[in-house]
């Protein structure tokens, strides 16, 4: 309780320290200010985070749909590291720091809109498809595929501004249920000088790893002086050490009718216990890097051409340690009778055990990361005054990786005693067992795996301007794509014939950090032994301690290959009479899907794996949706604009629920499968919003939205026999797998943000979002509440902001047959800006500030799933500019 104390003492003093330092700087600054005033009247022009804003809420007001708009100067003033962090705060968004349920690693990584899976959302890059690659190995194999773009791998000094495009329109690209996220890079001949340089160096610290890295990018931008021809070059180098220190409940097992602890003791047949209880250690340095360029032309009047390319690498080497209790293998397996069991909620809560059937999981990756590029070549030419059309053409390429990989259990001595404690982690000691040394050999593996993302496309578009009619313009347009995802896994290894025999890794003494898990609560140990990864990648290369046969040991299982092509129309009248204006159109898109999925056995199968023998088999399926749209606008009064909009909209089923394997875990007994006969999710959303903008660079605005989802994609859990690689025998797994339902997504956006006295000002906005599936179950992802709160102060030479974020529960995913729920989330980000010359700015972000625990839960809070503490992340910098 003391401790306890002391931490929300500690997170109290933070929070008041934030805002007392950035108070203190403010009223510094206005007195300045007040001085510089009365010392004479001087005519000073708007620019910095109140001008951005103003040309945010002008780009919202002038466009026929809903949008959000964050220009780049809005992005440089906050601590957004890339387009995730840049989005986060706009009414209606959500991030989060992981594409699953794996908890996060200290970097917004996906983006979802209005309560919806990040699935459901388009991101596109200047109108057209990104690939990415995700680093972290279970989002490139086996059940979390899916669609949604790896954020951590598009630094945020891309930007020149984001829409969030909340209301389809026809010439929209299809794919987005929930919306699209449209990032506009920039363009030469935007700039306003002739020659721009811009640089910035900053030193990231990050308090639970105690350690600092480097941030640098740079641009130069060049036009000649009739602004018809330029070129832009940008490059980015980001490192940053992360440690996260967790507990992790690896799924619920129901306890068998037939175990001893059953005959024993009845009441405990199907009581669920959990599966692991883990003292988790991920450290890691990554580091990301790459850049951009853009050559643009306007070699004669009325044509522009533009080739623009994009390229990011993320190399993310990490190491992960778990230190495992085992319930139920111990009753399960071992056959062991629990002493002292307390059940609650039809959950074991609590357990001692004479023998600890666990173990200890070192995992090594030191060549994981993710890439991802674009080409892409577009032009427009204005054939005559009424007439303009337009074209793109390219290709973009993403892949996550995970090469070299070591995996190694030991064996583990003594009792297990355990207790669960709701939302607090777990109580965990091991009577009479040894933690701080290494035992036996108990198993090894690791292997190769990658996730291969890539597109073709080609579009092009017409504007006829109509004269004399309420149809101002008619636009029309085609594209085109091919698009291709697979899921390789050619290398899973086991112990070879000297794995057992051998001497395991070398070890030095090392040992998990004093303070692990000090910010968890609980009264966590940190007294457990830890190899160094070189030591774990010499041991795995040892000829015989592993078998490295990519025959034998090709996991054909976890395998897939999607392709999808497809051919979209479209046709668009934008229309304006009086005060009112909008468009309305159709796009008639059709997919042709090939999927291709190992298949246990057949008539002629592959033979040579130790999984078994298999056949690729090709399942192909054609679909065509024609979706009508509506964007109504009504300019009410000067300051008062009035919308409404209806949309069809479509988006295609997640990569691996579409993938038909099966991919296991054969120590939880657990497994995802694919559903090769998916249907896209269908879904007929509404819109209906007021928007006063009552003063200058302000609004207040309140929006209703529905969502009539006609066929999403809901997880399932069934029981299936399987071949078990550990045990060498047939074993029971839970399997989790995809099935088309029917739900509804319904909310409220509300949305203030005025600029106060003194350069004062504040943002703040409220989304409700209650969403689920028509059985009663819940919506991945959907959070009912989430708020911000953005103070800000600016002036000629200082400008800070402090931003609040509130997201509440939300289910993530199911995992190994176990739901896994994100508990409530708040945050605290501040960032300050000193002006030291023209040319010259000092910058300091924090993130995190509050250093919140993700804590996670399966179908209720007596079942714990994990939690995550990834500490405080600080920022000092130069940036500069010619």
């Amino acid at each position: 309780m003391n401790q306890l104390m002391a931490r929300q003492e500690y997170r109290v003093t933070a929070i008041a320290a934030a805002v007392m330092v950035l108070t203190l700087s403010v009223a510094q600054q206005a007195r300045a200010q007040q001085a510089e005033g009365e010392a004479g009247m001087q005519q000073v022009v708007v620019t910095g985070v109140r001008a951005a804003l103003e040309q945010s809420l002008r780009q919202k007001r002038n466009a026929d749909g809903v949008v959000e708009v964050v220009t780049a100067e809005d992005i440089g003033k906050m601590p957004d590291k890339n387009v995730a962090d840049a989005i986060q705060r706009l009414p209606g968004v959500n991030t989060q720091s992981s594409a699953g349920g794996e908890g996060g690693f200290g970097e917004n990584d996906r983006v979802s809109l209005r309560g919806t899976s990040p699935s459901l959302q388009q991101t596109l890059f200047n109108g057209h498809a990104i690939s990415t690659g995700d680093w972290f190995l279970l989002n490139q194999i086996g059940g979390n595929v899916g669609r949604s773009s790896s954020f951590s791998l598009l630094p945020s000094e891309l930007v020149g501004s984001i829409v969030v495009q909340k209301s389809a329109s026809a010439d929209l690209v299809e794919g987005g249920v929930s919306g699209a996220i449209n990032v506009i890079t920039r363009r030469p001949l935007d700039f306003r000088q002739p020659l721009t340089v811009e640089g910035s160096i900053q030193a990231n610290y990050n308090d639970l790893s105690g350690k600092t890295e480097p941030h640098v990018s740079g641009l130069v931008a060049w036009k000649n002086a009739d602004n018809t021809v330029g070129f832009l070059l940008q490059g980015f180098s980001e490192k940053a050490a992360v440690r996260r220190d967790g507990q992790e409940i690896l799924g619920y097992t129901p306890i068998a009718a037939t175990s001893a602890a059953a005959v024993a003791d009845p009441r405990l047949a199907g009581v669920l216990v959990p599966t692991f209880i883990g003292a988790t250690l991920f450290e890691q340095t990554k580091k990301r890097s790459g850049g951009a360029f853009d050559v643009e032309t306007r070699p004669m009047r009325g044509l522009s051409l533009d080739l623009n390319g994009f390229y990011s690498e993320l190399k993310a080497p990490h190491q992960n340690t778990n230190w495992l209790a085992a319930p139920a293998n111990s009753i399960n397996s071992a056959n062991q009778i629990p002493q002292n069991p307390v059940v609650r909620n039809n959950t074991l809560v609590g357990a001692g055990f004479a023998v600890n059937n666990g173990e200890v999981d070192n995992i090594y990756r030191p060549n994981a990361g993710g890439e991802s590029w674009y080409l892409d070549f577009n032009g427009k030419y204005k054939v005559n005054d009424d007439l303009t059309v337009s074209g793109k053409l390219g290709k973009t390429h993403g892949v996550g990786y995970d090469r070299d990989d070591v995996f190694y259990q030991n064996n583990v001595d003594g009792g297990m005693v355990y207790a669960l404690n709701g939302l607090s982690p777990a109580t965990v000691s091991y009577p009479g067992g040894n933690t701080t040394s290494p035992g036996s050999t108990a198993w090894a593996g690791g292997g190769e795996a990658q996730s291969v993302d890539q597109e073709k496309y080609a579009q092009l578009d017409a504007d006829w301007r109509v004269r004399d009619s309420m149809v101002t313009n008619l636009r029309f347009g085609a594209r085109f794509t091919d698009h291709h995802r697979t899921a390789e896994h050619p290398l899973e290894t086991r112990p070879g014939p000297l794995g057992f025999s051998n001497p395991g890794p070398s070890w030095s003494g090392q040992m998990y950090p004093s303070d692990f898990a000090n910010d968890l609560g609980g009264n966590l140990s940190s007294n457990y032994f830890k190899y160094d990864g070189a030591a774990l990648g010499a041991w795995g290369a040892v000829p015989g301690n592993r078998l490295l046969d990519y025959t034998l040991r090709h996991n054909w299982m976890d395998e897939f290959q999607v392709g999808e092509k497809t051919s979209a129309l479209y046709g668009m009248a934008e229309f304006g009479v009086d005060r009112w204006s909008g468009n309305v159109g159709l796009r008639a898109v059709e997919t042709r899907q090939t999927t291709v999925v190992n298949l246990p056995g057949g008539p002629n199968p592959i033979t040579g794996s130790a999984f078994g023998p298999y056949t690729p088999t090709t399942f192909k399926r054609t679909y065509r949706d024609y979706l009508p749209s509506v964007n109504l606008k009504f300019d009410a009064r000067e300051d008062l604009v009035l919308r409404a909009a209806v949309a069809k909209t479509i988006a295609r089923p997640d990569y691996s629920a579409l993938g038909g394997s099966v991919s296991l875990n054969d120590d939880a007994l657990s497994g995802s499968g694919g559903n090769v006969n998916l249907d896209p999710v269908r879904s007929t959303n509404f819109d209906l919003s007021a928007e006063w903008y009552f003063a200058p660079k302000a609004l207040l605005s309140a929006g209703l939205f529905y969502m009539d989802l006609r066929s999403i994609v809901a997880q399932g859990t069934s029981t299936g026999t399987y071949y078990n690689n550990k045990r060498s025998a047939p074993a029971e797994y839970q399997i989790t797998s995809p099935f088309n339902t029917t739900g509804k997504n319904k909310g409220v956006e509300l949305s203030w943000q005025q600029p106060l006295w003194n350069n004062f000002g504040f943002l703040a906005n409220y989304t409700f979002a209650d969403g689920e599936l028509d059985d009663g179950g819940e919506l991945l992802n959907s959070s009912k509440r989430t708020w911000n709160l953005t103070g800000y102060f600016e002036n000629e030479r200082f400008s800070a902001r402090l931003a609040y974020n509130f997201r509440s529960a939300y289910k993530a995913g199911v995992d190994r047959g176990a739901s896994q729920h994100v508990d409530d989330m708040d945050s605290l980000a501040a960032s300050v800006n000193v002006k030291l010359t023209e040319q010259l700015t000092l910058t300091f972000d924090a993130l995190n500030l509050t250093n919140e625990t993700i804590k996670m839960y399966a179908e209720n809070k007596d079942r714990p799933r994990a939690f995550y503490s990834n500490g405080r992340t600080f920022y000092v910098g130069l940036r500069g500019k010619l």
